[in-house]
């Protein structure tokens, strides 16, 4: 990662003086399993409902600042009130936007990586002091004792369900205990919900906890990777501060337009989502058939595995195979492991085939 200049060093806010930004180590493969992103093509009539959707979008005029028809549209997905949502451009924008409003100079962000490197990093320019209570290092585990523990004097806490790059979720019940022990907000990102088994997400304590923000994005189940939209559900006066923060325009006529159409036809993208869990339980059922590999359970599109080398073995896939995954060896607690996104069959096939011969020349 590039360095700021001497002179941009003396420039830029001092505590923005040493700032790294998010680095997805992106290169051009054949293959892409480093993002999360769902790689299959959209459901038939999908593309086509979104290509009209964007033909009839007059680009002359600006966009209706709050989205209010995808607004409305995605309220009716979750069953709350329009006044209840807040949509922005991807899920980072409303991250930021929640650590600029809630967090700041003297606040603390309660965090419980491994986890979305992002919250540090948004804390991090908001000048949003961060305390980390670190997962079991074994299983991935919530430390539910000490994160309660923690809350009791935190201004914002974040949980990422199903979690990033770990794949486990929060149970409801421990999310409500949070709400009730924090004085401030709670917010859990549910990016990979989608993926995740029914009852899983914390959807139904939002009348019960007036403190709770729950994040969600079309980037993931939705395919829309490319169009960056997100939207966050709480409390109206909660979402009030959502919009005061807000950059004027965020979210553009198109990515409205193709949100809203996708959003419209949502139980098409059901079969797609199913067809990606089943074959993450195939991915991951082959990969722990190697007895020096470590797959841990996941419910979101991917699956996070540890092995030897891991550095090396990425490499490897990347210039030997053109398959790309994400090496999270440099973070801590992840040393040699690799995340890898569950795409298609055929994906899926070419990356274990890949594997299998770099793993049995490991052996």
């Amino acid at each position: 990662m590039a360095e700021l200049s001497e002179r941009m060093r003396a420039l830029v806010q001092p505590h923005l003086a040493g700032i790294e930004p998010y680095d997805p180590n992106f290169t051009p493969t054949r293959i892409n399993l480093s993002a999360n992103e769902n790689t299959y093509p959209l459901p038939e009539g999908v593309r086509e409902a979104i290509d009209a959707a964007l033909a009839e979008t007059p680009l002359n005029r600006y966009p209706d600042p709050m989205s209010n028809e995808l607004r409305a549209e995605l309220a009716a997905r979750h069953g709350v009130d329009p006044a209840c949502i807040c949509v922005g451009n991807g899920g980072d924008e409303l991250l930021f936007n929640f650590l600029l409003a809630f967090g700041g100079e003297g606040r603390t962000l309660l965090n419980c990586p491994p986890c979305f490197s992002e919250y540090e990093f948004f804390a991090s320019l908001t000048k949003t002091g961060v305390r980390n209570v670190w997962r079991d290092r074994k299983t991935f585990a919530i430390d539910e004792k000490r994160m309660l523990d923690a809350a009791r004097d935190a201004d914002v806490v974040i949980v990422t369900s199903p979690n990033n790059p770990t794949g486990d979720v929060a149970q409801p019940g421990f999310i409500a205990q949070l709400c009730r022990v924090c004085p401030g907000l709670v917010m859990v990102d549910e990016a990979y919900i989608e993926f995740a088994d029914a009852g899983t997400s914390v959807q139904n304590l939002l009348a019960a906890c007036p403190n709770l923000v729950i994040l969600h994005t079309l980037s993931k189940a939705f395919g829309e990777a490319g169009i960056r939209c997100g939207y966050v559900i709480a409390a109206p006066d909660i979402i009030d501060v959502f919009g005061a923060v807000r950059q004027i325009y965020s979210v553009n006529v198109l990515t409205q337009a193709a949100a809203l159409a996708a959003v419209r036809v949502r139980d098409a993208f059901a079969p797609v989502v199913e067809r990606i869990r089943s074959e993450r339980e195939r991915v991951a059922m082959a990969l722990e058939a190697y007895d020096w590999v470590d797959v841990w359970p996941s419910q979101g599109n991917f699956l996070l595995m540890h092995v030897r080398e891991a550095s090396s073995i990425r490499e490897q896939l990347r210039d030997d195979y053109s398959i790309l995954v994400r090496d999270f060896s440099a973070a801590p607690g992840l040393n040699d492991c690799l995340r890898i996104t569950i795409g298609t069959p055929e994906e899926n096939d070419a990356l274990l085939e890949a594997l299998a011969e770099l793993l049995d020349d490991d052996a």
